[in-house]
């Protein structure tokens, strides 16, 4: 059986259905919707920023998904695995955060991009509401 690949809408999808979520959508007609657990934020859909540009046109991109890491380390195993489509910029050096664009999320399949998702999920709830997600959905 082949693995279903993730789409933008399975983006949005996993980040609503974790509990305790709100989401801050902006007010300047954008669909790019800040996901937040507790004020935290944990996907955000960027706008178009001079930190993220095609390196043949330099064009800003327009698709960027910020997703949060547990950890510096774990941002740089993700950056540093050619099979993945993530990436960073000097702008979020240290920052325990990965970027991949909207236009190469079908890269990851939707189980990949749910554990990514879950995981920056549990980098900003509280340790509580962790705690509690975690004795009830991983054995």
């Amino acid at each position: 059986m082949a693995e279903r690949r993730a789409r933008v809408a399975d983006v949005h999808a996993i980040a609503r259905s974790m509990p305790f979520v709100t989401v801050w959508e902006r007010d300047d007609g954008t669909e790019r919707p800040v996901y937040q657990i507790g004020g935290k934020s944990f996907v955000f859909f960027r706008t178009a920023r001079p930190d993220a540009v095609d390196p043949e046109t330099g064009e800003k991109y327009d698709d960027v998904i910020m997703i949060w890491t547990e950890s510096e380390d774990e941002k740089l195993a993700l950056i540093a695995d050619a099979a993945t489509p993530f990436f960073s910029t000097p702008h979020f050096d240290g920052h325990p955060s990965v970027l991949v664009r909207a236009s190469r999320i079908g890269e990851l399949s939707k189980q990949e991009l749910a554990e990514i998702i879950q995981d920056a999920w549990l980098s900003r709830a509280s340790n509580r509401r962790a705690t509690n997600w975690l004795k009830e959905h991983r054995l």
